[in-house]
């Protein structure tokens, strides 16, 4: 490990470990969201409950359904779940020194391994509990889970993996769990590791469904070895019962009184809900025993080389990060916030240059954002770990990544929505569901909240405004919407004034839950569909950006990748247009691309929106040359300066390519680019009082933007036009007439 590298971990290592915990979302669609609303409200009911209820120590009858019993209350499980289990003195002991130890941890802010939120189930552990198996990242495949029974195959044991998200419809191939074909606690769910694994607990989930309540609300666990012998896990003599859900959407997790050892893992539903069927999804905790003869294990190792901080980062967290890494490296850094949060939690952004703070003739700028939906956390800590790590290679001499620093500047923004990621953050990942944390503060989603321009845009198209009354970029912001009384999330209108101020070219705003990358339009041009493939005028460039991040990411168009949720991209090369998968109004991209003269796109990063701590290695190997190659499209396509006779810049002069009926303006400076595919062009440059300007400009196959400069003058119109304004507006004969009368009167008096 270099100098470099042990200076910038030494401060970060003082900031302590945090656990996270891993949760699985997919992309939503526009009808999703009173689901994720219900979610949360659900979620706030569950709490109140937990707060309300006292605790109470009891172990089910095998048989026994809640409804047989309704006076019996559920434990909580936390501090009381260590009463469950054997009071030894050595146990009593040990359970002194752990809840001293979280104390002391939750006085300086940490979190503890064995920290448990308030959603989880009975029993709790002293010891460290392994991280998830990989049902959530699809790292366990569906060969690997089998049933006792199956409703039907939509409703399979490969699909009993946490978080996995239902389709639209009942009775189709892509529903929200494993339900078993008959309702009795003979019933299993199981989980082959393919090797030895330490197991040490399990995460529960209901059915997700718009139209059926079903969930699990006890529990026993087996393991075996050769799934033919099975031992039940125990507490002392008597087999262990777990406290499942109380409702279908909150995960609540159980940890073994100590880990158990074996090849198998069941799940064996004991009660239900009382008006549903069994019906789970499942997430195992589990460490694999040391083996490297295992085939299956080698398959899927990914190790990575770069030395990194691999952590879930708190806000403040966050901010000494990126202060650790603007220290390494001043010279080529530059730390800003473009705004504040709902509460009042700055929005941080860094900035990667060889002239940091400045804008550099010809060069263009370049932004990652991440966290619009705070509990979408792997592009948060992609854009982390991407800024150290241009960092250390840029101090080590990668020439790439010199070149990339030097000619480019990059903005990178890890959190748009902090406000959320610290929701999300604090009950951990596996607990977290699928949508706490997705909106700001104010339960707005951010993403979405920009104005509509394609409406505006469609509108006057269909008028046939466009050129005369209006232009086809740059389209203005309603009045409405600048109003203080609209709805319109803080973030979003600091979102707004830095794109704005910024000449940003390319743009990609990284979010989780499914593997594709998506382009404009969001919305489609029909109203009332709600998938309909909408190009823009500059789909073939936009076609290509999304590629250039699918193809050299490590899943997204792997043949044999598994669906995430619903929605098979790799058929699609891993690319998807926005309207095509479901049509949203006001999205971010399209605000972009009829705004500014930004090319945005969003990254759909994982399956999982928030994984545990132990994959972002993983992650980061999935993702690294993707970063990196998306951000060079930047210098592909043309580039250049618009001046006038005396060779000055001229800005918002119009840049148009025959063909394509979207144009670009220039910068303040006269500089402009243009995204273009490979090809010969005719470009035109016009400017308010300047004449007009064609010529052919070609573009290679070889990296780098051609150079494509114009020089125009000024029309005779508006010189005329000038030197009226100069005498306010009046003739220009009258005061020539003037001067002359008055030279008259001059030589009278003077005879």
């Amino acid at each position: 490990m270099t100098r470099q590298r042990l200076s910038l971990l030494t401060p970060l290592a003082l900031l302590g470990l945090l656990v996270g915990l891993a949760d699985l979302s997919h992309g939503s669609t526009g009808e999703d969201e009173d689901y994720y609303m219900q979610e949360l409200l659900t979620r706030e009911q569950y709490n109140q409950v937990q707060v309300l209820e006292k605790p109470v120590a009891s172990i089910p009858d095998r048989h026994e359904h809640p409804s047989q019993n309704p006076g019996k209350k559920v434990p909580k499980g936390k501090a009381d779940s260590s009463r469950q289990m054997d009071k030894s003195a050595a146990d009593a002991k040990s359970v002194k020194t752990a809840n001293k130890k979280a104390e002391k941890n939750k006085k300086n802010g940490l979190k503890t391994p064995n920290s448990i939120s308030e959603g989880e189930g009975q029993y709790s552990s002293l010891k460290v509990e392994c991280p998830p198996m990989g049902l959530e990242t699809l790292k366990i495949d569906d060969f690997q889970l089998h049933a006792s029974t199956t409703k039907r195959y939509g409703l399979g044991a490969h699909r009993g993996r946490l978080n996995i998200q239902a389709g639209l419809y009942e009775d189709d191939l892509y529903d929200g769990a494993w339900c078993a074909g008959r309702d009795d606690p003979l019933q299993w769910f199981e989980v082959d590791a393919r090797r030895l694994t330490k197991f040490t607990g399990v995460i529960t989930q209901g059915r997700s469904s718009l139209w059926s309540s079903d969930w699990v609300t006890s529990y026993k666990v087996m393991v075996s070895n050769d799934s033919h012998t099975w031992v039940t896990v125990k507490n002392g003599s008597k087999d262990m019962i777990f406290i499942g859900n109380r409702e279908k959407e909150i995960p609540v997790r159980n940890v073994f009184p100590a880990p158990v050892v074996g090849r198998y893992i069941r799940v064996n539903p004991r009660s239900w809900f009382h008006s549903g069927s069994i019906c789970m999804r499942v997430e195992i905790l589990g460490c694999p025993m040391p083996d490297p003869n295992n085939y299956y294990h080698r398959r899927n190792e990914v190790i990575t080389t770069d030395d990194l901080d691999f952590r879930h980062h708190s806000y403040k967290e966050m901010r000494q990060l990126m202060k650790v890494v603007n220290e390494m490296c001043p010279n080529i850094t530059r730390i800003y916030n473009i705004g504040k949060s709902h509460s009042g939690l700055k929005l941080y952004a860094i900035e990667i240059s060889d002239n940091p703070g400045e804008h550099e003739v010809g060069e263009p700028e370049f932004r990652y954002t991440a966290g619009s939906h705070g509990n979408e956390v792997l592009g948060r800590e992609l854009l982390l770990l991407l800024m150290q790590f241009m960092c250390l290679e840029y101090l080590s001499g990668n020439q790439r990544i010199r070149h990339l620093v030097e000619e480019t500047r990059i903005h990178l923004l890890p959190s748009v929505n902090p406000d959320g990621y610290e929701k999300a953050f604090e009950v951990g990942s596996e607990l977290s569901g699928w949508s706490l944390g997705r909106w700001s503060n104010v339960g707005i989603d951010i993403h979405h909240n920009f104005p509509d321009l394609n409406s505006i845009l469609w509108e006057a198209e269909a008028k046939k405004w466009i050129p005369r009354k209006m232009f086809n970029h740059h389209v203005p912001i309603p009045e409405w919407y600048l109003s203080n009384n609209a709805s319109v999330a803080v973030e979003t209108r600091a979102l707004i004034t830095w794109m704005e101020k910024m000449p940003f070219v390319l743009g990609g705003n990284i979010q989780g839950g499914e593997l594709v990358v998506t382009f404009p339009y969001d919305k489609t041009r029909s109203q009332g569909v709600a998938r309909e493939t909408t190009p823009t005028p500059d789909d073939h460039v936009f076609r290509w950006l999304a590629f250039s991040y699918a193809s050299t990411h490590r899943l997204m168009t792997a043949a044999n990748q598994r669906v995430c949720h619903t929605e098979d991209f790799a058929k699609e090369d891993g690319t998807i247009n926005g309207a095509s998968w479901h049509t949203a109004a006001g999205s971010m991209n399209d605000f972009s691309y009829l705004h500014t003269n930004c090319f945005e796109l969003s990254m759909y990063v994982g399956c999982d929106k928030f994984p545990h701590e132990s994959e972002l290695p993983e992650e980061w190997e999935n993702n690294r040359e993707s970063l990196l190659v998306f951000m060079e499209q930047v210098h592909r396509g043309i580039k250049g300066v618009v001046r006038d006779l005396q060779g000055r810049g001229i800005a918002n002069a119009t840049i148009s390519v025959e063909g394509i009926g979207h144009d670009v303006r220039t910068a303040a400076d006269g500089d402009y680019w243009r995204l273009l595919n490979p090809g010969e062009y005719r470009v035109t440059a016009r400017a308010e009082g300047y004449s007009v300007t064609s010529r052919k400009c070609e573009v290679g196959y070889e990296m780098g933007a051609t150079t494509c400069d114009f020089t125009i003058g000024r029309t005779n119109l508006s010189r005329i036009k000038e030197i009226m304004e100069k005498f306010n507006k009046q003739p220009i004969r009258l005061p020539v007439r003037q001067l002359q009368a008055r030279r008259s009167r001059e030589r009278r008096l003077g005879t």
